[in-house]
């Protein structure tokens, strides 16, 4: 799988240095972030779960996630384009593939595109996930910690079943084999996308779809989205969320609500939901600080309701445009035994680190 991978770069390079240069920089472009940083954490696992001891480490993609891809873009006349992206994750801290069962886990799509609309074809992120940027408190950072990344966006849900086509066992924040067309007029824009469950004998297993719908204009973001999976057996999960954002001067204030429901089968159900609040204030143009807090509650058929409430503090130094320092600070309080027996009902965690775009 290396010497493939090695081979693959080797010949994406060779082709780039093939093209005139007008077309190089039309064409392709490389790019990724590096996240790096130092965590000590305490009732919290390296995966973020609820345990009993501590823990100090060098964590990859505390920040963002660590990745790099390759997009391009090519007229065809009339105004139409020919647009591609291939996106992988990587482990900054070992130089290992963040799957290694996918060359490309975040991203493979190809599609085309005009001036308002766009029609692309592969794996790519649900409709939940492509709403989150502009509405989170925190635009998606701290992906592997952020519960509107986990639990609203279903990159980590902690269901039994697998709903959609992710190709990554309990994760439905990408989706293999889609189809997704948004058609942009003003300020406003809508999405809607389909993805294949390929499986013999049943069109339904697997299968995911959804709607997105946002207006933004240059102070203010009002977004949401509603999406549909299925599991091996046509059991559904239900999700959905809303949210908004708003700017003014050197202060950006986000809200949102996310909402899921799985049938698990055997009369067996699971809803989940996350309410979020926070800000973020630019002291100079380097600086800015960020408070957020999110707010999980559980329902699982046959057990008591639980959930937590997660406080995140960050600090940000920008260097440049490409680098920065940071540092956050946050606190998680289990509710009603979220966190299991024999755990420590608070978790506290801290981390500086740098990241790098290219």
């Amino acid at each position: 799988m290396k010497k493939e991978l090695g081979a693959l770069c080797a010949a994406l390079a060779a082709t780039t240095l093939a093209m005139p240069a007008a077309a190089q920089l039309k064409d392709f472009t490389v790019y990724g972030v590096m996240d790096l940083g130092v965590r000590r954490s305490s009732g919290l696992s390296d995966t973020h779960q609820p345990t009993s001891t501590s823990l100090t480490s060098m964590s990859n993609g505390i920040s963002d996630a660590s990745r790099w891809g390759v997009r391009g873009i090519t007229p065809l006349g009339g105004g139409v384009n020919t647009v591609w992206e291939l996106e992988s994750g990587i482990n900054a801290d070992t130089g290992t593939q963040s799957h290694s069962g996918k060359y490309f886990d975040r991203a493979s799509w190809i599609g085309l595109q005009n001036q308002s609309e766009t029609l692309t074809l592969g794996r790519q992120s649900s409709l939940l996930a492509d709403t989150l940027s502009s509405i989170d408190p925190l635009q998606k950072r701290f992906p592997d910690f952020n519960p509107n990344v986990t639990i609203g966006a279903l990159s980590q849900p902690g269901l039994t079943n697998q709903y959609g086509n992710s190709g990554l066992a309990g994760n439905a924040y990408w989706l293999d084999n889609s189809v997704k067309y948004t058609s942009r007029a003003n300020n406003y824009r809508l999405s809607a996308m389909y993805s294949f469950g390929e499986q013999a004998g049943d069109h339904k297993a697997l299968s995911s779809g959804g709607l997105l719908f946002s207006f933004e204009d240059r102070d203010m973001v009002v977004s949401g989205a509603y999406q549909t999976f299925k599991d091996t057996e046509g059991h559904a999960l239900k999700a959905w969320n809303v949210g908004t954002s708003y700017k003014a001067g050197t202060v950006r204030l986000a809200a949102s609500a996310a909402h899921s429901e799985a049938d698990q089968g055997s009369s067996q159900s699971t809803v989940q939901r996350v309410y979020s609040l926070g800000a973020t204030v630019s002291t100079t143009n380097k600086t800015d600080w960020t408070l957020a807090y999110y707010k999980v509650t559980r329902e699982r058929s046959q057990y008591a309701d639980d959930g937590y409430g997660r406080l995140i503090a960050l600090y940000e130094y920008k260097f440049s445009y490409r680098t920065k320092l940071y540092a956050e600070f946050d606190i998680t309080n289990w509710n009603d035994g979220y966190q299991g027996a024999g755990n420590k009902s608070r978790a506290t965690g801290f981390g500086v680190g740098m990241q790098y775009r290219f």
